[in-house]
């Protein structure tokens, strides 16, 4: 029994190292040297304080602000640690429902705003956490954050072109905007 214990714990605890402590610090390492914003999380930081991660949405409610796309975190919205989507897939009643609430909702906040509602306004990501917004998103919203914050709508749609991200090599993915550093750049207006 000693015979194959004792080579079986030795081999044990040096894979226990190598995979749970020597590579865990080499990669967080690596990607500190390489990557040191995004290694620490793509942390916004604003007079010394820390405001939020460009990597995770955050809830905006006051019509003075851009809003992002609902959360389906619980209990509380763009809750990191229960990310999720709500797993209602297009025929569910619950789905249906939440969406036309959402609808009601913008049209309430903005009852002059007759476009097309944009879908991702309305619609939860899969995680839950998503802060970027399509730049259709971002522009039905220009007249309500305008009026709200007595600026002109040409001024604050010249502030959501600037913040537009484009897709990658102007190929991959579509424009789109992130909610709080376009609520940032929006409160250094003032």
């Amino acid at each position: 029994m000693k015979t194959i214990l004792r080579p079986a714990l030795v081999l044990f605890s040096l894979l226990t190292l190598m995979t749970g402590v020597a590579y865990p610090l080499i990669v967080t390492g690596v990607a500190q040297t390489v990557f040191p914003d995004q290694a620490s999380g793509s942390l916004i930081i604003r007079n010394g304080k820390t405001v939020g991660s460009s990597l995770i949405g955050q809830n905006f409610a006051d019509p003075k602000h851009f809003w992002g796309r609902p959360s389906a975190t619980g209990p509380m919205p763009y809750n990191a640690a229960a990310s999720s989507g709500s797993n209602q897939g297009p025929l569910n009643p619950a789905l249906v429902d939440a969406v036309k609430a959402r609808v009601q909702a913008l049209r309430a906040v903005d009852p002059e705003n007759v476009a097309a509602v944009p879908v991702d306004l309305v619609t939860a990501s899969a995680s839950g956490l998503d802060p970027h917004i399509s730049l259709a998103a971002a522009r039905y919203q220009v007249v309500r954050v305008a009026k709200a914050r007595g600026l002109s709508s040409d001024k604050v749609l010249a502030l959501v072109d600037t913040q537009t991200e484009h897709p990658l090599f102007g190929l991959i993915g579509e424009p789109q905007v992130n909610v709080l550093r376009l609520n940032l750049a929006l409160q250094a207006l003032h």
